[in-house]
């Protein structure tokens, strides 16, 4: 999972990458550091052209939470096409996320996943 740290750099991974899943974190929340494995593993096996980077909103990456205006913890974010599509925060499972993920995935994705058969 790549840390982000500030706008620019979140604006550059979401120009780079058509599928970015955000999850905003803290050193110090034990919810946010369990949840990061389980995200990276979730994405590895089911949707792997989607890019995730973690921001920590209690150290370096706590103007980026700001401007984002992150106001509790954990935060998830899903961005297809440089457009934010969907947020949980707080009180979420993986399957949400994965629900939230399963369809507009599989449309951007489906004819690149196909073409290599």
């Amino acid at each position: 999972m790549l840390i982000v740290t500030d706008q620019a750099q979140l604006d550059s991974l979401l120009a780079e990458h058509s599928a970015v899943l955000v999850l905003y974190g803290g050193q110090a929340c034990g919810v946010c550091q369990a949840l990061k494995p389980q995200l990276q593993r979730l994405l590895a096996e089911q949707f792997p052209y989607m890019q995730a980077c973690y921001v920590d909103c209690q150290t370096r990456g706590s103007a980026l939470c700001a401007q984002q205006r992150i106001m509790a913890l954990p935060v998830v974010q899903i961005w297809f096409e440089g457009s934010r599509f969907t947020e949980f925060f707080k009180v979420f499972s993986l399957a949400d996320i994965k629900a939230a993920l399963d369809r507009p995935y599989s449309l951007l994705f489906d004819d690149s996943l196909n073409s290599g058969n």
